[in-house]
Protein backbone atom coordinates (compact mmCIF):
# COMPACT_ATOMS: atom_id res chain seq x y z
CA UNK A 1 0.00 0.00 0.00
CA UNK A 2 1.66 3.26 -0.89
CA UNK A 3 0.43 6.85 1.17
CA UNK A 4 2.07 10.21 -0.46
CA UNK A 5 3.51 12.67 2.14
CA UNK A 6 2.62 15.90 0.33
CA UNK A 7 6.50 17.91 -0.02
CA UNK A 8 6.76 20.56 -1.96
CA UNK A 9 7.98 20.66 -5.43
CA UNK A 10 11.43 20.34 -6.05
CA UNK A 11 14.45 21.94 -8.32
CA UNK A 12 13.74 21.14 -11.74
CA UNK A 13 16.39 19.36 -13.65
CA UNK A 14 18.39 18.43 -9.86
CA UNK A 15 15.33 17.10 -8.54
CA UNK A 16 15.68 14.18 -11.52
CA UNK A 17 19.12 13.49 -11.03
CA UNK A 18 19.43 13.27 -7.02
CA UNK A 19 16.28 11.06 -7.42
CA UNK A 20 18.15 8.21 -9.40
CA UNK A 21 21.23 9.25 -7.45
CA UNK A 22 20.35 7.97 -4.09
CA UNK A 23 21.57 10.87 -2.85
CA UNK A 24 23.10 13.41 -3.98
CA UNK A 25 20.65 14.45 -2.13
CA UNK A 26 22.89 16.96 -2.47
CA UNK A 27 24.27 17.48 -0.21
CA UNK A 28 26.55 17.41 1.71
CA UNK A 29 28.50 14.55 2.21
CA UNK A 30 29.90 12.94 4.82
CA UNK A 31 33.36 12.23 5.63
CA UNK A 32 33.81 8.08 3.92
CA UNK A 33 37.52 7.14 3.91
CA UNK A 34 39.79 4.65 5.07
CA UNK A 35 39.68 6.45 8.56
CA UNK A 36 36.62 7.04 10.82
CA UNK A 37 36.78 10.88 10.76
CA UNK A 38 33.64 10.93 13.38
CA UNK A 39 35.05 10.97 16.94
CA UNK A 40 34.08 8.60 19.04
CA UNK A 41 33.32 8.29 22.91
CA UNK A 42 35.82 7.20 25.21
CA UNK A 43 33.59 4.93 27.14
CA UNK A 44 31.80 2.11 25.65
CA UNK A 45 28.25 2.14 23.78
CA UNK A 46 25.51 2.32 26.01
CA UNK A 47 23.67 -1.16 25.16
CA UNK A 48 21.00 -0.71 22.84
CA UNK A 49 17.23 -2.14 24.68
CA UNK A 50 14.44 -2.60 21.90
CA UNK A 51 10.99 -1.95 22.58
CA UNK A 52 8.46 -5.31 22.84
CA UNK A 53 8.72 -7.37 20.16
CA UNK A 54 5.98 -8.03 18.08
CA UNK A 55 7.25 -10.97 14.96
CA UNK A 56 5.15 -11.07 12.06
CA UNK A 57 4.01 -7.12 12.26
CA UNK A 58 3.66 -4.80 9.67
CA UNK A 59 6.86 -2.61 9.09
CA UNK A 60 6.14 0.91 7.75
CA UNK A 61 8.87 1.81 5.00
CA UNK A 62 9.37 5.17 4.13
CA UNK A 63 11.63 5.80 0.60
CA UNK A 64 11.93 8.46 -1.90
CA UNK A 65 10.05 7.86 -5.74
CA UNK A 66 13.48 5.93 -6.80
CA UNK A 67 13.41 3.53 -3.90
CA UNK A 68 9.57 2.50 -3.95
CA UNK A 69 10.46 -0.09 -6.71
CA UNK A 70 13.04 -1.37 -4.76
CA UNK A 71 11.25 -2.35 -1.81
CA UNK A 72 8.34 -3.41 -3.92
CA UNK A 73 10.60 -5.67 -5.14
CA UNK A 74 11.45 -7.28 -1.56
CA UNK A 75 7.84 -7.25 -0.69
CA UNK A 76 7.14 -9.29 -4.28
CA UNK A 77 10.00 -11.87 -3.13
CA UNK A 78 8.72 -11.91 0.63
CA UNK A 79 4.97 -12.21 0.82
CA UNK A 80 5.18 -13.28 4.01
CA UNK A 81 6.33 -9.79 5.39
CA UNK A 82 3.34 -7.45 5.64
CA UNK A 83 5.05 -3.62 4.32
CA UNK A 84 3.63 -0.37 4.33
CA UNK A 85 5.29 1.73 1.59
CA UNK A 86 5.06 5.73 2.19
CA UNK A 87 6.57 7.63 -0.34
CA UNK A 88 8.08 11.45 0.34
CA UNK A 89 10.61 13.42 -0.63
CA UNK A 90 13.83 11.16 0.62
CA UNK A 91 14.79 14.53 2.01
CA UNK A 92 16.35 15.39 -1.50
CA UNK A 93 17.38 18.71 -2.30
CA UNK A 94 18.04 19.75 1.32
CA UNK A 95 14.63 19.11 2.71
CA UNK A 96 14.76 18.00 6.18
CA UNK A 97 11.11 15.95 6.30
CA UNK A 98 12.41 13.08 7.86
CA UNK A 99 13.82 15.00 10.86
CA UNK A 100 10.89 17.07 11.14
CA UNK A 101 8.28 14.39 11.08
CA UNK A 102 10.63 11.99 13.54
CA UNK A 103 10.27 15.61 16.12
CA UNK A 104 6.71 15.49 15.70
CA UNK A 105 6.69 11.83 16.68
CA UNK A 106 8.98 12.16 19.19
CA UNK A 107 6.37 14.48 21.06
CA UNK A 108 3.17 12.11 20.26
CA UNK A 109 5.20 9.26 20.82
CA UNK A 110 4.35 7.28 18.02
CA UNK A 111 4.36 7.09 13.85
CA UNK A 112 8.14 6.45 13.79
CA UNK A 113 8.41 4.57 10.21
CA UNK A 114 10.22 1.65 11.31
CA UNK A 115 12.78 1.96 8.04
CA UNK A 116 13.26 4.85 6.28
CA UNK A 117 15.48 5.90 3.37
CA UNK A 118 17.10 9.23 3.48
CA UNK A 119 19.52 10.88 0.07
CA UNK A 120 20.74 13.41 2.90
CA UNK A 121 24.26 12.01 3.81
CA UNK A 122 24.35 14.09 6.92
CA UNK A 123 20.83 12.78 8.36
CA UNK A 124 22.72 9.86 10.56
CA UNK A 125 24.42 13.19 12.31
CA UNK A 126 20.42 14.08 14.19
CA UNK A 127 19.41 10.74 13.44
CA UNK A 128 21.61 9.28 16.15
CA UNK A 129 21.28 11.82 18.38
CA UNK A 130 19.21 12.02 21.75
CA UNK A 131 18.39 9.89 24.64
CA UNK A 132 16.08 7.69 22.34
CA UNK A 133 17.98 8.60 18.89
CA UNK A 134 15.46 7.64 16.08
CA UNK A 135 17.62 5.56 14.72
CA UNK A 136 18.44 1.65 16.08
CA UNK A 137 22.56 1.12 16.85
CA UNK A 138 22.10 -1.56 13.98
CA UNK A 139 25.82 -3.23 15.22
CA UNK A 140 24.29 -3.94 18.09
CA UNK A 141 22.50 -7.26 17.55
CA UNK A 142 20.68 -5.89 14.54
CA UNK A 143 22.16 -6.42 11.14
CA UNK A 144 24.76 -9.21 11.37
CA UNK A 145 28.72 -8.40 11.44
CA UNK A 146 29.41 -10.27 7.98
CA UNK A 147 26.88 -7.66 6.35
CA UNK A 148 28.58 -4.54 7.51
CA UNK A 149 32.23 -5.48 7.23
CA UNK A 150 31.00 -6.12 3.09
CA UNK A 151 30.43 -2.39 2.52
CA UNK A 152 33.21 -0.73 1.39
CA UNK A 153 35.60 0.66 3.12
CA UNK A 154 34.84 4.05 5.23
CA UNK A 155 31.13 3.40 3.34
CA UNK A 156 29.36 3.79 6.88
CA UNK A 157 31.52 6.40 8.04
CA UNK A 158 28.46 8.54 7.66
CA UNK A 159 26.62 6.35 10.12
CA UNK A 160 29.14 5.80 12.61
CA UNK A 161 28.65 8.33 15.87
CA UNK A 162 29.82 7.51 19.56
CA UNK A 163 31.15 3.95 18.20
CA UNK A 164 27.89 2.64 17.11
CA UNK A 165 26.34 1.91 13.33
CA UNK A 166 23.33 4.11 12.80
CA UNK A 167 22.67 3.16 9.39
CA UNK A 168 23.42 1.47 6.11
CA UNK A 169 24.66 3.07 3.09
CA UNK A 170 22.69 2.45 -0.46
CA UNK A 171 25.18 4.03 -2.32
CA UNK A 172 28.57 5.54 -3.47
CA UNK A 173 29.11 8.60 -5.39
CA UNK A 174 33.34 8.89 -5.28
CA UNK A 175 33.93 11.27 -7.38
CA UNK A 176 36.52 10.87 -10.67
CA UNK A 177 37.89 12.60 -13.16
CA UNK A 178 35.53 11.77 -16.28
CA UNK A 179 36.70 12.82 -19.75
CA UNK A 180 35.63 12.60 -23.38
CA UNK A 181 38.17 10.00 -24.99
CA UNK A 182 37.15 10.58 -28.75
CA UNK A 183 37.49 14.49 -27.88
CA UNK A 184 41.20 13.68 -26.08
CA UNK A 185 42.27 11.63 -28.87
CA UNK A 186 40.96 14.07 -31.15
CA UNK A 187 42.79 16.93 -30.09
CA UNK A 188 46.28 14.94 -28.87
CA UNK A 189 45.31 15.39 -25.30
CA UNK A 190 46.93 13.28 -22.57
CA UNK A 191 44.79 12.37 -18.98
CA UNK A 192 45.92 14.37 -16.38
CA UNK A 193 47.45 12.96 -13.10
CA UNK A 194 47.84 16.16 -10.95
CA UNK A 195 46.06 19.03 -10.44
CA UNK A 196 48.59 20.97 -11.82
CA UNK A 197 48.78 19.32 -14.74
CA UNK A 198 44.67 19.41 -15.31
CA UNK A 199 45.48 23.03 -14.87
CA UNK A 200 48.07 23.34 -17.56
CA UNK A 201 45.72 21.31 -19.60
CA UNK A 202 42.68 23.71 -19.29
CA UNK A 203 44.81 26.38 -19.67
CA UNK A 204 45.73 25.03 -23.11
CA UNK A 205 42.49 23.95 -23.87
CA UNK A 206 40.86 27.57 -23.44
CA UNK A 207 43.78 28.98 -26.02
CA UNK A 208 43.29 25.97 -28.38
CA UNK A 209 39.85 25.23 -28.12
CA UNK A 210 38.51 27.94 -26.58
CA UNK A 211 34.62 27.25 -25.57
CA UNK A 212 35.50 23.92 -24.69
CA UNK A 213 35.51 22.92 -20.65
CA UNK A 214 37.31 21.01 -18.01
CA UNK A 215 34.98 21.61 -15.37
CA UNK A 216 32.39 23.35 -13.77
CA UNK A 217 31.97 25.36 -10.07
CA UNK A 218 28.28 26.58 -10.67
CA UNK A 219 27.10 22.85 -8.84
CA UNK A 220 25.83 23.08 -5.40
CA UNK A 221 28.48 20.51 -5.02
CA UNK A 222 31.35 22.11 -5.79
CA UNK A 223 33.04 21.27 -2.04
CA UNK A 224 33.00 18.09 -2.40
CA UNK A 225 34.28 17.60 -5.70
CA UNK A 226 37.02 20.39 -5.75
CA UNK A 227 37.63 21.12 -2.26
CA UNK A 228 37.14 17.52 -0.82
CA UNK A 229 39.98 16.46 -2.79
CA UNK A 230 42.16 19.01 -2.06
CA UNK A 231 41.59 17.91 1.92
CA UNK A 232 40.32 21.41 3.16
CA UNK A 233 39.18 21.60 6.41
CA UNK A 234 35.99 23.12 5.14
CA UNK A 235 34.58 20.63 8.38
CA UNK A 236 36.93 18.61 9.87
CA UNK A 237 35.42 17.08 13.05
CA UNK A 238 37.77 17.48 16.30
CA UNK A 239 35.19 16.69 18.37
CA UNK A 240 31.67 15.33 19.35
CA UNK A 241 29.41 18.41 18.03
CA UNK A 242 33.40 20.44 17.10
CA UNK A 243 34.08 21.44 13.96
CA UNK A 244 37.57 22.52 12.64
CA UNK A 245 36.25 25.65 9.68
CA UNK A 246 39.34 27.21 8.03
CA UNK A 247 38.89 27.93 4.54
CA UNK A 248 42.49 30.15 4.04
CA UNK A 249 44.69 26.69 4.74
CA UNK A 250 46.74 26.02 1.90
CA UNK A 251 44.92 23.15 1.03
CA UNK A 252 42.15 25.43 0.38
CA UNK A 253 43.54 28.42 -0.94
CA UNK A 254 45.52 26.22 -3.48
CA UNK A 255 42.04 24.82 -4.83
CA UNK A 256 40.60 27.82 -5.10
CA UNK A 257 43.23 29.63 -7.15
CA UNK A 258 43.36 26.20 -9.27
CA UNK A 259 39.53 27.16 -10.13
CA UNK A 260 39.64 31.03 -10.22
CA UNK A 261 42.58 30.78 -13.17
CA UNK A 262 40.64 28.11 -15.09
CA UNK A 263 37.38 30.43 -14.43
CA UNK A 264 39.22 33.26 -15.86
CA UNK A 265 40.09 31.53 -18.83
CA UNK A 266 36.94 30.31 -19.60
CA UNK A 267 37.68 26.41 -19.56
CA UNK A 268 35.64 26.10 -16.60
CA UNK A 269 32.02 27.06 -16.31
CA UNK A 270 30.02 29.28 -13.74
CA UNK A 271 26.96 27.58 -14.48
CA UNK A 272 25.35 24.26 -13.08
CA UNK A 273 25.67 20.87 -15.51
CA UNK A 274 21.60 20.69 -15.03
CA UNK A 275 20.65 23.95 -16.21
CA UNK A 276 18.98 24.03 -19.26
CA UNK A 277 21.27 26.58 -21.11
CA UNK A 278 24.41 24.40 -19.79
CA UNK A 279 22.18 20.87 -21.64
CA UNK A 280 21.75 22.69 -24.43
CA UNK A 281 24.70 24.82 -25.29
CA UNK A 282 28.05 23.38 -23.46
CA UNK A 283 27.39 19.41 -22.70
CA UNK A 284 28.67 18.37 -26.52
CA UNK A 285 31.81 20.78 -25.23
CA UNK A 286 32.48 19.22 -21.84
CA UNK A 287 36.31 17.70 -22.29
CA UNK A 288 36.88 16.92 -18.80
CA UNK A 289 34.59 16.83 -15.74
CA UNK A 290 35.85 15.52 -12.07
CA UNK A 291 32.37 14.46 -10.85
CA UNK A 292 31.00 11.60 -9.33
CA UNK A 293 30.51 7.86 -10.26
CA UNK A 294 26.89 8.54 -11.13
CA UNK A 295 27.56 11.13 -13.53
CA UNK A 296 28.08 8.37 -16.11
CA UNK A 297 24.75 7.05 -16.55
CA UNK A 298 22.74 10.10 -15.23
CA UNK A 299 24.54 12.90 -16.69
CA UNK A 300 26.54 11.99 -19.92
CA UNK A 301 24.30 9.35 -21.14
CA UNK A 302 20.37 10.38 -19.77
CA UNK A 303 20.70 14.23 -20.04
CA UNK A 304 23.59 15.26 -22.07
CA UNK A 305 22.86 12.33 -24.12
CA UNK A 306 26.61 11.91 -25.20
CA UNK A 307 26.56 8.74 -27.57
CA UNK A 308 28.11 5.45 -26.87
CA UNK A 309 31.80 4.71 -26.43
CA UNK A 310 32.83 8.64 -26.03
CA UNK A 311 33.30 8.93 -22.33
CA UNK A 312 35.78 7.22 -19.26
CA UNK A 313 36.81 8.01 -15.75
CA UNK A 314 40.52 8.51 -14.52
CA UNK A 315 41.48 8.22 -10.83
CA UNK A 316 41.26 11.74 -9.04
CA UNK A 317 43.73 13.76 -10.05
CA UNK A 318 46.47 14.50 -6.70
CA UNK A 319 48.48 17.56 -6.24
CA UNK A 320 52.39 17.34 -6.76
CA UNK A 321 54.22 16.88 -3.10
CA UNK A 322 50.71 14.94 -1.39
CA UNK A 323 51.51 11.58 -0.68
CA UNK A 324 48.54 10.27 -2.69
CA UNK A 325 45.46 11.20 -4.28
CA UNK A 326 42.28 11.69 -2.63
CA UNK A 327 38.73 12.12 -3.78
CA UNK A 328 35.61 13.71 -2.20
CA UNK A 329 31.72 12.24 -2.82
CA UNK A 330 28.37 13.89 -3.97
CA UNK A 331 25.84 11.92 -2.54
CA UNK A 332 25.33 8.07 -1.38
CA UNK A 333 21.63 7.42 0.28
CA UNK A 334 21.00 5.82 3.98
CA UNK A 335 18.84 3.34 5.26
CA UNK A 336 17.23 3.78 9.01
CA UNK A 337 15.76 0.84 10.89
CA UNK A 338 13.87 2.40 13.88
CA UNK A 339 14.74 1.69 17.48
CA UNK A 340 10.83 1.94 17.76
CA UNK A 341 10.60 -0.63 15.39
CA UNK A 342 8.45 -3.43 16.77
CA UNK A 343 9.69 -5.75 14.28
CA UNK A 344 13.52 -5.45 14.07
CA UNK A 345 14.13 -8.82 12.33
CA UNK A 346 11.83 -8.02 9.20
CA UNK A 347 13.00 -4.52 9.03
CA UNK A 348 16.51 -5.07 9.57
CA UNK A 349 16.03 -7.81 6.70
CA UNK A 350 14.87 -6.00 4.26
CA UNK A 351 17.22 -2.79 4.96
CA UNK A 352 19.94 -5.51 4.11
CA UNK A 353 18.20 -6.86 1.15
CA UNK A 354 17.95 -3.14 -0.23
CA UNK A 355 21.71 -2.40 0.03
CA UNK A 356 24.00 -5.75 -0.67
CA UNK A 357 21.28 -7.76 -2.67
CA UNK A 358 22.13 -8.65 -6.25
CA UNK A 359 18.81 -8.63 -6.76
CA UNK A 360 18.17 -4.81 -6.68
CA UNK A 361 22.09 -2.75 -5.97
CA UNK A 362 23.38 -5.14 -8.87
CA UNK A 363 20.77 -3.04 -11.73
CA UNK A 364 20.37 -0.06 -9.88
CA UNK A 365 21.58 3.32 -10.86
CA UNK A 366 24.22 4.16 -8.40
CA UNK A 367 27.36 2.47 -7.46
CA UNK A 368 26.66 0.06 -4.12
CA UNK A 369 28.51 0.99 -0.88
CA UNK A 370 28.00 -2.96 -0.46
CA UNK A 371 31.41 -4.63 -2.26
CA UNK A 372 29.53 -7.54 -3.32
CA UNK A 373 26.97 -5.84 -5.00
CA UNK A 374 29.02 -3.22 -6.67
CA UNK A 375 30.73 -6.32 -8.39
CA UNK A 376 27.71 -7.60 -9.79
CA UNK A 377 26.65 -3.65 -10.63
CA UNK A 378 30.36 -2.94 -12.39
CA UNK A 379 29.59 -6.15 -14.57
CA UNK A 380 26.21 -4.51 -15.87
CA UNK A 381 27.82 -1.52 -16.47
CA UNK A 382 30.08 -3.10 -18.72
CA UNK A 383 27.78 -5.10 -20.57
CA UNK A 384 25.92 -1.93 -21.80
CA UNK A 385 29.05 -0.92 -23.49
CA UNK A 386 28.42 2.18 -22.89
CA UNK A 387 31.91 3.82 -21.96
CA UNK A 388 34.74 4.14 -24.13
CA UNK A 389 36.77 1.97 -21.48
CA UNK A 390 35.90 -0.39 -18.28
CA UNK A 391 35.45 2.09 -15.31
CA UNK A 392 35.43 -0.81 -13.18
CA UNK A 393 38.89 -0.55 -11.78
CA UNK A 394 38.35 3.58 -11.69
CA UNK A 395 35.46 3.27 -9.49
CA UNK A 396 36.82 0.39 -7.42
CA UNK A 397 40.15 2.48 -6.54
CA UNK A 398 38.45 5.82 -6.05
CA UNK A 399 35.47 4.58 -3.40
CA UNK A 400 38.94 3.43 -0.68
CA UNK A 401 40.25 7.16 -1.50
CA UNK A 402 37.53 9.23 0.21
CA UNK A 403 39.28 11.92 2.64
CA UNK A 404 38.11 10.95 5.81
CA UNK A 405 38.67 14.99 6.80
CA UNK A 406 35.19 16.48 5.66
CA UNK A 407 32.51 15.34 8.32
CA UNK A 408 29.21 14.78 8.45
CA UNK A 409 27.52 17.36 9.53
CA UNK A 410 23.76 18.83 10.44
CA UNK A 411 24.39 21.46 8.03
CA UNK A 412 25.01 21.27 4.07
CA UNK A 413 28.03 22.61 2.63
CA UNK A 414 25.80 22.71 -0.35
CA UNK A 415 23.06 24.71 0.82
CA UNK A 416 26.00 27.53 2.07
CA UNK A 417 27.82 26.97 -0.98
CA UNK A 418 24.82 27.65 -3.40
CA UNK A 419 23.86 31.13 -1.29
CA UNK A 420 27.12 32.29 -0.42
CA UNK A 421 29.61 31.56 -3.22
CA UNK A 422 27.74 31.00 -6.50
CA UNK A 423 26.12 34.57 -6.46
CA UNK A 424 29.60 35.46 -5.69
CA UNK A 425 30.88 34.14 -8.51
CA UNK A 426 28.16 35.20 -10.71
CA UNK A 427 28.63 39.05 -9.83
CA UNK A 428 32.28 38.70 -11.11
CA UNK A 429 34.12 37.82 -7.77
CA UNK A 430 36.72 35.16 -7.24
CA UNK A 431 36.81 32.09 -5.34
CA UNK A 432 39.31 33.75 -3.27
CA UNK A 433 37.45 36.83 -2.60
CA UNK A 434 35.07 34.69 -0.94
CA UNK A 435 36.57 32.20 0.92
CA UNK A 436 36.17 34.52 4.06
CA UNK A 437 32.66 35.44 3.75
CA UNK A 438 32.05 31.12 2.87
CA UNK A 439 33.81 30.44 5.68
CA UNK A 440 31.70 33.02 8.12
CA UNK A 441 28.79 31.44 6.83
CA UNK A 442 29.62 27.90 7.87
CA UNK A 443 30.99 29.20 11.09
CA UNK A 444 27.55 30.71 11.99
CA UNK A 445 25.36 27.84 10.59
CA UNK A 446 27.01 25.74 12.49
CA UNK A 447 27.20 27.56 15.51
CA UNK A 448 23.41 28.07 15.37
CA UNK A 449 23.03 24.05 15.10
CA UNK A 450 25.45 23.61 18.46
CA UNK A 451 28.42 23.05 16.94
CA UNK A 452 32.08 24.64 18.67
CA UNK A 453 34.23 25.57 15.66
CA UNK A 454 37.51 25.71 15.41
Amino acid sequence: MNDDVPVSSRRRLRRTAVAVLGAVSLLVLAACGSADPTPTATSSPAAFKPVAQQQGSEITVWADAARVPGVQAYQKAHPNVKIKIVTYSGDANGANDLQTKVQLFDRTGSGWPDVAFSANVNDASWASQGKTPYAAPVNQGVISPSTLKGFADGALNPCTFNGNTYCLRNDLAQNVLWYNKALMDKFGYSVPTTWEEYQALGEKVAEEHPGYLVGTAGDAWSPEVYFWASQCPASTATGAKKVKVDLRDAKCTRMAKLLDTLIAKGSVSKDTVFSAGFIKNQASKVLMLPGPSWFGQVLFNSTFKTPKGQIAAASPPKFEGDAKNYTGNVGGGLWFVSSHSKNLKASADLVTWMTTSDAYQGTAGTYPASKKAAVTWLANQKKTGYFAEDVGPVFKESAELIWPGWAATQYSQEAIYSSTVVPALNSGKTLTDTLDTWQTAITDKAKSLGYTVD
